[in-house]
């Protein structure tokens, strides 16, 4: 009886059984779902809310440890004059300080409800839902369009194709309209702020205090004009020019601030930059209202009117029987309407690329490669022709040689070809007529006065062009970058920026033209070739930091050509090449001990020069008395 009963527990529950079961939960639910509802609803919000708490808790502890770390940084690390502003630079953080910011900000680009920003947020937002509408409208009658093409009727194709025609206008009316509501959105946020600023700026003397006694704020007229137009083109795009206007009448004040305060013409001042300020603004208004027609025609005839137009050209070979033809199947038709498509896709490209060239008056040919030369025989002709000019002096020979050691230096006037000497010695320019003999161009390292900074890590400055994977194949660690960066003064460079070697920036911008030129450098000691042109690549740095540059360059075994104007490279070099201007050219040994006496000789004989027609009048002077 045991084994009985046990068996009879451990027998499944009949279907009966489970439909009850399944039918008392369902009218449960159904009796108590607003509740049930209300409920998940509650659990979801709770639960999120207290994920965000989580997330500002986490941030702001990551905020602090950064912090520390950034002042533990800064009490070690000691930085040149070169590189104190990235230093110096606070980074912006998404903690609660920054909402507590865009909240103030807020309430003064947006001072109450009945305000006209209000009233253009709440258009705005009525024009997104209705763009939505179309946009779903429109897509639904796409998938219409292709189908009644596919079915081969002709009378609804032609019908969905008015009343895509027809909608076209509420949907360009739309685009426009959320263009203009965004333009007008900026100009009413940058007015408030601009107003708000004056007020702040023009008062008590403010302005006088930040450009002549506080040096916290720096380029005050820059913050104003500028900055308040960034912050309002994260909403909407502002004309790039509105910033000029205001930003030269905010320098005429501060560059006159010593003379407007005394005669307490602050007021005065607020009044003139207003007044600019609303006429600019009175003046944008007219363009946006011009670019709003304009917007709405565009957007209508290309999206629309050229869309319709193609869809018709598409169907032609569908609605359109040809003689000898059979009848096609859907599959046919919906065989040629993809062909069809994809070539006017493929012509319209092709279109568009052509009128582009015509525009830019840029064409190309497409060069075949040939084995012969029958079709640059008139240019093969002129190789060897001398050409001659009557306000150029052409060199027609120049030879020059130089052995691992002799280092090279190239002095010329402006515009003799020193720098295309170096460009063809780099191998960017052809050689058309003469024998160059270099070594490979692997040995060979050129360096510009602007240095080229690629996108990438700070790392990759370093050793550009090889990648991380070349860079530790040829054995180079961090430690051995540090090294090169310690050569040049730039050990505390890593530390700068979060990531250190592996950080990524627009280094063109970040670093100053004397950071770039000890970059560039300390690439060139990475390299380490046979061989370096240098085309003033030292410009921007200090005499110091030259020397040691030349010094380390020459102790690697690095050859040097340099072309440059500064007497102090002279000692550094044992040769050099000198053009005239005249088609005149000297290679020879370089002693620049002896040179710079010369040098110093010839300027004070034309001081002396110079002075001789004062002394010819004195003495005339003094012969007549």
């Amino acid at each position: 009886m045991a084994a009985q009963s046990k068996l009879s527990v451990l027998t499944p529950p009949s279907d009966r059984t489970i439909r009850s079961v399944v039918a008392n939960l369902t009218s449960l639910y159904l009796s108590n779902r607003s509740r049930i509802s209300r409920a998940v609803w509650i659990t979801l919000f709770v639960a999120l809310a207290n994920r965000i708490r989580h997330a500002i808790s986490e941030q702001k502890a990551a905020s602090q440890r950064e912090s520390s770390q950034r002042a533990a940084r800064s009490g070690v690390t000691t930085s040149t004059g070169e590189t104190d502003e990235p230093a110096k630079k606070k980074k912006v953080e998404l903690n609660r300080e920054f909402f507590r910011s865009l909240l103030r900000l807020l309430k003064i680009v947006i001072p109450g409800w009945k305000s006209k920003e209000t009233r253009l947020l709440i258009s705005r937002s009525f024009f997104l839902v209705i763009r939505t509408l179309i946009s779903l409208k429109v897509a639904a009658m796409d998938g219409q369009i292709v189908k009644s093409l596919v079915k081969g009727n002709g009378r609804e194709f032609l019908m969905r194709i008015v009343w895509w025609m027809l909608i076209a206008v509420p949907a360009t009316f739309t685009n426009s309209m959320l263009s203009y509501h965004q333009a007008e959105l900026s100009l009413k946020y940058r007015t408030r702020l601009t107003q708000h600023i004056h007020d702040k700026y023009l008062s008590q003397l403010t302005f006088y205090g930040i450009s002549a006694l506080d040096d916290r704020i720096k380029n005050a007229d820059q913050l104003i004009a500028v900055d308040v137009a960034k912050f309002s083109n994260s909403l909407a795009e502002v004309y790039s020019n509105l910033a000029k206007p205001l930003l030269d009448m905010h320098s005429r004040l501060i560059d006159h601030a010593e003379e407007v305060a005394p005669f307490n013409g602050h007021e005065a001042e607020k009044d003139t930059l207003d007044k600019g300020y609303f006429t600019l603004i009175k003046h944008v208004n007219y363009i946006l209202r011009r670019r709003f027609y304009h917007g709405f025609m565009e957007d209508f005839v290309i999206k629309y009117f050229w869309g319709a137009l193609g869809l018709l050209l598409c169907s032609a070979p569908v609605f359109v029987k040809m003689p000898g033809h059979v009848a096609m199947s859907m599959g046919d038709r919906t065989e040629s309407f993809v062909t069809n498509r994809r070539m006017l896709l493929s012509a319209s490209d092709a279109f568009g690329r052509v009128m582009n060239d015509i525009r830019s008056g840029h064409f190309e040919k497409k060069l075949d490669s040939s084995s012969g030369t029958e079709g640059n025989e008139a240019v093969l002709k002129r190789r060897d022709t001398v050409i001659e000019s009557e306000d150029i002096e052409f060199k027609d020979a120049l030879s020059f040689s130089l052995k691992p050691g002799d280092h090279l230096l190239v002095v010329a006037p402006n515009g003799c070809g020193k720098s295309s000497l170096f460009r063809i010695l780099g191998g960017l320019w052809p050689v058309y007529g003469g024998t160059v003999r270099k070594p490979p161009f692997a040995h060979i390292f050129y360096i510009p006065q602007r240095p080229y900074l690629s996108r990438g890590s700070l790392r990759q400055q370093i050793t550009y062009p090889d990648s991380l994977r070349q860079v530790r194949a040829r054995g180079v660690t961090d430690s051995d970058l540090d090294a090169i960066l310690a050569i040049l003064g730039l050990e505390h460079l890593p530390a700068l920026y979060d990531g250190g070697w592996d950080a990524e920036a627009e280094w063109r911008d970040v670093l100053s033209g004397g950071l770039q030129q000890r970059v560039a450098m300390a690439r060139l000691f990475y390299h380490k070739p046979k061989y370096a042109i240098l085309d003033e690549c030292t410009s921007s740095v200090t005499l110091d930091t030259e020397k040691v540059m030349y010094d380390t360059a020459k102790s690697l075994g690095i050859t040097l050509m340099t072309v440059s104007h500064r007497k102090s490279l002279w000692k550094y070099h044992s040769r050099i090449l000198q053009f005239d201007g005249q088609g005149n050219y000297v290679f020879t040994k370089l002693d620049p001990e002896r040179r710079l006496k010369l040098e110093d000789e010839k300027e004070e004989l034309d001081v002396l020069l110079r002075q001789v027609p004062e002394l010819e009048k004195r003495v005339a002077e003094l012969t007549a008395a």
